[in-house]
């Protein structure tokens, strides 16, 4: 689907920062082709400032958007979580982030969740990112209590794993 969407702006890599964006953030385009966050709008120009391009870009961006039906079906109904990751330090939380080698494999989540909870570890909150809105989705979770080194060892040794990092 990501590639879906990021063709439709083939022609313009402004664009396509600035889709990449809205759906980094969660970030939905309303009816009158304003980026919002729930119901607060961020104006055009704030967006544009963070990807470096000018706010006409976005304003053509999210007019592209609500002209296709399959985009705006899209854009209007995303939204976003609020994520324990960047707290985790402040809260004494944990994050174990694994990458994998084939994301659309079924049971990752289940398999490395089993894992941890079979060992006591409790988890707080679980963001899998999505194969189709992401070139290189990763798996991050986020825990009470650090990680072990041998459920770390027999968390890199299942096939499907190709790297884990701790924060």
């Amino acid at each position: 689907m990501f590639d879906e969407i990021m063709q439709k702006f083939e022609g313009s890599p402004s664009q396509q920062a600035v889709i990449r964006l809205l759906l980094e953030r969660g970030f939905s385009v309303n009816d009158e082709g304003r980026v919002v966050s729930g119901s607060i709008e961020i104006p055009n120009t704030q967006i544009a400032r963070e990807i470096d391009v000018d706010r006409r870009v976005v304003d053509s961006t999210t007019d592209a958007i609500l002209e296709d039906e399959e985009l705006r079906r899209i854009f209007q109904n995303i939204s976003s979580i609020p994520s324990l990751m960047d707290l985790a330090p402040v809260l004494d939380l944990h994050v174990l982030t694994v990458d994998v080698s084939d994301a659309d494999r079924p049971g990752i989540v289940a398999t490395i969740t089993t894992l941890l909870a079979d060992d006591g570890i409790s988890i707080r909150q679980t963001v899998s990112e999505d194969p189709e809105f992401t070139d290189d989705p990763r798996l991050y979770l986020v825990t009470d209590e650090e990680v072990p080194g041998d459920l770390l060892n027999e968390l890199k040794r299942l096939d499907f794993v190709r790297k884990i990092e701790l924060q």
